[in-house]
């Protein structure tokens, strides 16, 4: 991930309760500290880490149907965890305009390399540049540009 930095370390162990509910059919929330030791709790931004949880928890079914716009399948037959670093992005496109778009892409594409199948990270930056694109139009749109820019 982008280093050590505390969100970081949030959003790694938010995925990581996500995908613990998701696969034990139970609610994100209810066990989410369990993911946060003594040992690493001082790395993380225990804030922002309950915001992601609860946030995604409470708004699975808008995020999973924001998500059928990019998805090219059902959402239970993507891996659970890709399915939960995306539903973690989208929360964050939606809800979290002051983090750039590039930034949730690439901590989303890291946490899929870090935690997912061997191709997951390249499954989750297509859904997710696609989502981008809806969500964040305009940050989407300047960030192409710098990048034809550049080319």
């Amino acid at each position: 991930m982008a280093g050590t930095l505390p969100r970081s370390h949030a959003r790694s162990a938010a995925v990581q309760a996500l995908y613990q509910a998701l696969v034990n059919g139970q609610t994100p929330a209810k066990d989410a500290l369990d993911f946060v030791t003594a040992e690493n709790s001082d790395k993380i931004d225990m804030k922002y880490f309950t915001a992601l949880v609860e946030g995604v928890s409470k708004e699975i079914e808008v995020l999973d149907a924001e998500l059928s716009y990019a998805v090219d399948r059902d959402l239970s037959d993507i891996d659970p965890v890709e399915c939960s670093v995306l539903r973690l992005a989208v929360y964050e496109f939606i809800h979290r305009p002051e983090v750039p778009y590039r930034v949730v892409l690439n901590e989303a594409v890291e946490l899929a390399k870090a935690f997912g199948g061997e191709k997951g990270h390249k499954y989750v930056n297509g859904v997710l540049d696609k989502m981008g694109s809806k969500l964040r139009t305009v940050e989407y749109q300047a960030s192409k540009a710098r990048r034809a820019h550049k080319s």
